[in-house]
């Protein structure tokens, strides 16, 4: 999975202009985020259609912010620019349930 540098909005939106990419925001010190951390790149590998971006929410505070993340871990999903999805709230997420937020893209 590729790590997302710190970047703005404005660079987010250049980089994911053509293609699908699921924004994954989570932190070092979230241990939500370390629960379903190994299981990242089995879903990663279930969904090849998909560019996966880890984004450290502590990194990118005001990408966060501008986005509406306010609990993570937390995926959003894009078609060429466009948001086409998005599992946002601050509880626990399962391998399970992050499959069905995508299978129901």
């Amino acid at each position: 999975m590729e790590a997302l540098p710190q970047v703005t909005h404005e660079q987010l939106n250049d980089k994911i202009k053509t293609g699908k990419y699921m924004l994954y925001f989570s932190a070092t010190w979230c241990p939500d985020c370390a629960f379903i951390k190994p299981a990242m790149p089995e879903i990663e590998a279930e969904y090849p259609d998909y560019h996966f971006l880890a984004v450290d929410r502590d990194e990118n505070t005001d990408l966060a912010i501008d986005l509406n993340v306010l609990g993570i871990p937390s995926f959003i999903a894009y078609n060429n620019g466009e948001e086409i999805g998005r599992f946002v709230n601050k509880d626990r997420k399962t391998k399970k349930q992050v499959e069905d937020f995508i299978d129901a893209l």
